[in-house]
């Protein structure tokens, strides 16, 4: 058989050879190398053929990837695959997208019929391990990378020589410590730079600030501001060229603003409390260390505009099912019954606003049942193709799901609902995850620009002094 090269028109042009678990994770990644061209051993294409069965969101991306290959290959010739196929994106492109120019290239040519010592068996990764030492021969001086999200092949494809990345187009953030805050603390002289053009007024209760300077063009709506010299605490509504519209918060620390029987215990926690009541923001993130009050604070103002306010008919909570140790197996009943074990933080943080509201001698706290019977536990294995309308939408533990499930659940929302995400970057159980490429700290970045969306980071833990001091020490 001819053996095909690649022809190297420019100095700078790769030839990337993507691992299973890339398309598995992103099926879309065909067409995120820009000018570059890709190729599939044929290994990976008969590992997508084993794993394109059933119902799970893996065996969903397979067989989307295996639509995008079959609509490359349709009505090509076997000469065209031989010279490589043209990546043609058939789908919608958004403003984040590069139109791909590179070529798509498959293994003909039989696979090296003796692998290296180093790579003993036939197992998978070392049979493409040893298709990119032959590309590397074969198409010198061609830069040849392999693609993976497996850390392992990673390890062994560098030990041979093999120049080798992880998958980065869905990693919004080089460093999980540089992700939007929410808080910004106001500088020393910012009233003294600023005070004499400042304009302040009162409208619906509530006191607001306009502010003119350079220094707010590098600000978000909905941003957390506070100064500690004079207490002072507000939330960006308006940012117009070198203007800004600040509100002063509500002080949920006083006893008279309590939230279902509880009030804020630290700043972050008013400034989460603020977004969370605010009936103007639709989507929230909330991301902090065990114990910071993410569920506690979101179930309270969940229940208080449901059960009081009556903005939203009933809460829908849901989470990832990972578990941290051994699977415990098979769980019997409805679909709620099987959630009920993952939903243990929702039962005890109900517990704590219960018996808060038992003090306060609120009625509806004497029935738990009733409480209870306004919360509704979904699993996210039936949200595709859900709307939910006028709903209060709980996503717990949210670090562990991808880009592509994070915007799955968020475009279920509805007329009149609010999603509120939660979640610890530091606790990610997902496989091929981490703080960078969560589908958390993705909304976190791509919302922040957005007026009607808030985040804070909870970052002072007021569990107990025992898990203070765990987060501390351990």
């Amino acid at each position: 058989m001819k053996k095909e090269r690649l022809k190297v028109t420019n100095e700078e042009k790769r030839l990337f050879v993507l691992d299973t678990n890339v398309l598995v994770h992103d099926p879309t990644a065909l067409f995120r190398f820009k000018e570059h061209d890709i190729f599939l051993p044929m290994v990976v294409l008969e590992e997508l053929d084993q794993g394109k069965k059933g119902l799970s969101d893996t065996a969903r991306n397979i067989r989307e990837a295996n639509r995008y290959l079959d609509g490359l290959i349709k009505n090509t010739t076997n000469q065209e695959i031989f010279e490589g196929i043209p990546l043609i994106f058939p789908g919608h492109l958004n403003k984040a997208f590069t139109l791909p120019t590179g070529k798509l290239f498959f293994q003909r040519d039989e696979a090296p019929s003796k692998l290296p010592e180093s790579l003993p068996g036939n197992k998978p990764d070392n049979t493409i391990l040893a298709v990119v030492l032959s590309l590397q021969i074969k198409h010198n001086p061609l830069k040849v990378t392999l693609v993976s999200k497996d850390i392992n092949m990673r390890i062994k494809a560098a030990v041979l020589g093999i120049h080798t990345e992880d998958y980065y187009n869905d990693q919004v953030l080089d460093d999980v410590n540089l992700m939007y805050s929410g808080i910004l603390q106001l500088s020393k002289d910012f009233w003294e730079i600023h005070g004499q053009s400042m304009a302040s007024w009162k409208e619906d209760g509530a006191t607001f600030y306009k502010i003119t300077g350079e220094g707010v063009t590098n600000w978000f709506t909905n941003l957390c501001l506070y100064s500690d010299d004079d207490n002072f605490e507000a939330i960006v509504r308006k940012i117009d060229g070198n203007e800004a519209i600040i509100e002063y918060v509500k002080d949920f620390r006083r006893h008279k603003n309590k939230v279902c029987g509880i009030n804020a215990r630290n700043r972050e926690q008013n400034f989460a409390l603020n977004l969370l009541m605010d009936k103007d923001i639709d989507f929230v993130t909330l991301v902090g260390a065990a114990g910071t009050g993410k569920t506690l604070l979101t179930l309270a103002a969940g229940l208080t505009q449901t059960l009081e306010h009556k903005y939203y008919r009933e809460i829908i909570m849901t989470r990832v099912t990972v578990p941290v140790g051994e699977d415990i197996g098979f769980l019997p009943g409805t679909e709620e019954e099987k959630m009920t074990p993952w939903m243990g933080a929702l039962m005890d943080n109900l517990e704590v606003l219960t018996q808060s509201l038992e003090n306060e001698d609120k009625d509806h706290a004497k029935n738990l049942d009733m409480v209870q019977n306004r919360i509704r536990i979904r699993s996210l294995n039936f949200m595709r193709g859900r709307t939910f309308l006028n709903k209060f939408i709980i996503i717990d533990e949210a670090q562990n799901l991808t880009s592509k499930q994070m915007q799955t659940l968020v475009t279920r929302a509805g007329p009149g609902s609010k999603i509120v995400c939660l979640g610890n970057i530091n606790q990610i159980d997902t496989p091929y995850l981490t703080g960078t490429t969560s589908g958390l700290t993705y909304v976190v970045q791509c919302f922040k620009n957005w007026e009607h969306s808030g985040h804070i980071t909870l970052s002072r833990g007021e569990r107990s002094r025992l898990a203070d001091h765990a987060i501390a020490v351990l």
